[in-house]
């Protein structure tokens, strides 16, 4: 560790290094800091609160508006989206007719949620529908000749696609020539080409000028069923006037923040008022998960995001696909608790198989990259490894190792199907694209930070070549950028309830709206030890010993920070990051999730 010798750009702390590697800076630059007094004297903020804001570029004038988010306020007309009328009328009219639809949906949590969703409305008016989710190893990601005339065989007058679809040129063919229609509602990156659909409802269109391509599909949904619904109640169907789709905002909610889509504009709006409907708890499938994940205390973005999520991502990851999206439908009784218990037992298979794939993932980073280092973006790939969980791999990868990942599970055959992630800055879905459009790639697809790729295994050596070569310049850049923005400096003393409780009115954080990051100067290690398979717990005492404060550090160990925290016992430490309320047998107590730590000069 270093001290800057500039004062203006000097490092929060003098921590140029850290046992992360990164530089911490403080957040909110001298404007933003100007912006955090106006708004605590013309608003009557706390000060902490505004400065948190201010930090995030929320402006003076905007404070009061992005503290009580609305629905009406930030949704505009959904028609404003590219084919939405279109969609919406389509939708209606089979409302209108009794019509049989098939919902054609992703396997993960967003299409899991936008599939419940469609479901949901249209058996709110008694139409007959079914949801057919592919099978991740079998079919592959979204639509399918094969599917789509199953369900066409079965009765399908209407085929809506959720969460997927704006690729699926021969799919979409197939239903044409059958003569029947097919809307289409996404929100993944579109190709140079547009499928034949009647309808195709994605913000990330080029010729979309909505200014909504940060929606994620179960967000597109809900827009487009708004949409459906005025025109039903305009039409007089006396059904239209009992439904309210704000009541279903908790599956619009878990989807944004699954997704990891940014957390701005009509998606606050989304998380905070869905929050507030997965409070009550009336959807019987989550509530069956929240059980099962013993949820203790409100629902919080946290419990969508790492209780929730990975169960129902569990399903298309190792099980049934579509045993998500149908718990989602599903009214209070045995079956719901019995699906959920099922989702909880292939989340733990999942876990399993993850820790043992990893070690040979990040074995062969290490025989192939050295520390990583060698290589902008990270290609690992094996025969052995299940497909459904690559995903999972690449996280993980990239987290370690700090530059985007992909993950790739070859079958007998030598296809690899595969998924990568990302680092801020760096759009990996475009890279994707850029790789099938060379012919490199049998097809893929995503966005900017996720994404999923098809490869032959004869062309993997090509692939890694492509990607280095498209990346090397703009990774390099960001990787020798890496800050760690520090919201504030507490004490022990400091981490307090009434804290937490300020924060969350500038909540709830997420991806384009950070959780506030603090430090904690100074103070004194007195225990560290490690708990579960792979955590650290650290006692912390503040510089003037009066107070102390139990701290966690998640998958430390056998990391740097796990080794710097382990090995610090009586020494100081500057340490870093987010406090929360834990709830634990009816009570709360302060929570510091460790992000990073820096020895104390």
């Amino acid at each position: 560790m270093a001290v800057s010798a500039d004062p203006v750009n000097r490092a929060f702390l003098d921590v140029e290094n850290s046992a992360k590697g990164q530089r911490w800076v403080a957040r909110a630059d001298g404007a933003a800091q100007n912006q955090a007094l106006a708004m605590s004297q013309r608003h009557g903020i706390p000060e902490l609160v505004a400065r948190v804001l201010a930090g995030r570029g929320v402006h003076a004038d905007e404070a009061e508006r992005f503290l009580d988010p609305t629905i009406r306020q930030l949704m505009p007309d959904p028609f404003t989206m590219t084919d939405c009328e279109l969609a919406a009328q389509r939708i209606a009219d089979a409302v209108s007719r009794g019509e049989r639809v098939a919902i054609f949906g992703d396997y993960d949590v967003d299409g899991a949620s936008s599939s419940a969703l469609m479901w949901r409305f249209l058996h709110h008016f008694g139409i007959a529908a079914e949801i057919y989710i592919p099978d991740r190893i079998f079919e592959g990601y979204g639509p399918n000749p094969a599917a789509i005339s199953h369900l066409i065989e079965k009765g399908a007058q209407l085929i809506v696609t959720v969460d997927c679809g704006t690729t699926s040129l021969e799919a979409l063919d197939a239903a044409k020539a059958r003569g029947v229609d097919v809307v289409v509602l996404d929100h993944h990156q579109v190709g140079h080409s547009l499928p034949h659909a009647l309808a195709i409802v994605n913000p990330n269109r080029e010729d979309d000028l909505s200014g909504l391509g940060h929606l994620c599909a179960a967000g597109v949904v809900f827009m487009v069923l708004v949409g459906a619904l005025r025109i039903l109640r305009a039409a007089g169907d006396k059904r239209a006037e009992t439904l309210d789709l704000l009541s279903w905002l908790d599956l619009v909610a878990l989807a944004t923040v699954c997704d990891v889509v940014p957390l701005k504009g009509l998606n606050r709006a989304y998380v905070v008022k869905g929050l507030i409907a997965a409070r009550h708890q009336n959807n019987a499938g989550l509530a069956a998960l929240f059980r099962v994940a013993g949820l203790s205390g409100p629902v919080t973005p946290y419990h969508f995001g790492f209780l929730v999520g990975p169960r129902i991502n569990a399903g298309g990851r190792v099980g049934d696909a579509g045993l998500g999206s149908r718990l989602l439908t599903m009214e209070a009784g045995a079956d719901v608790d019995a699906i959920a218990e099922q989702l909880d037992q292939l989340n733990r298979e999942r876990q399993a198989m993850e820790v043992e794939m990893l070690a040979e993932a990040e074995a062969e980073v290490l025989a192939a990259y050295g520390d990583g280092s060698g290589a902008s973006v990270l290609v690992t790939a094996s025969s052995t490894w299940h497909p459904g969980v690559v995903g999972l791999l690449a996280s993980r990868l990239k987290d370690k190792f700090h530059r985007p990942a992909f993950a790739i599970a070859f079958d007998p055959s030598g296809k690899g199907a595969g998924s990568g992630r990302s680092i801020a800055g760096f759009d990996i879905g475009q890279m994707v694209r850029a790789a099938v459009d060379e012919g490199i790639l049998v097809k893929g697809g995503g966005h900017a930070m996720a994404a999923g790729l098809t490869v032959e295994k004869a062309k993997l050596g090509q692939l890694r070549a492509f990607f280095e070569e498209r990346s090397q310049k703009a990774v390099a850049g960001l990787i020798e950028t890496r800050v760690l923005k520090i919201d504030g400096a507490l004490s022990a003393s400091g981490a307090t309830l009434q804290l937490v409780d300020q924060l969350d009115q500038a909540g709830p954080y997420g991806a384009g709206h950070p959780q506030p990051i603090f430090a904690l100067p100074s103070h004194t290690v007195r225990d560290a030890r490690q708990v579960g398979r792979d955590h650290v717990k650290v006692t912390l005492e503040s510089p003037d010993g009066r107070s102390r404060l139990d701290v966690i550090a998640f998958r430390a160990i056998e990391t740097p920070l796990g080794d710097l925290l382990l090995n610090a016992r009586g020494q100081r430490l500057h340490v870093a990051g987010s406090i929360s309320a834990d709830h634990w047998q009816g009570s709360r107590r302060i929570q510091l999730r460790v992000m990073d730590a820096a020895k104390a000069m």
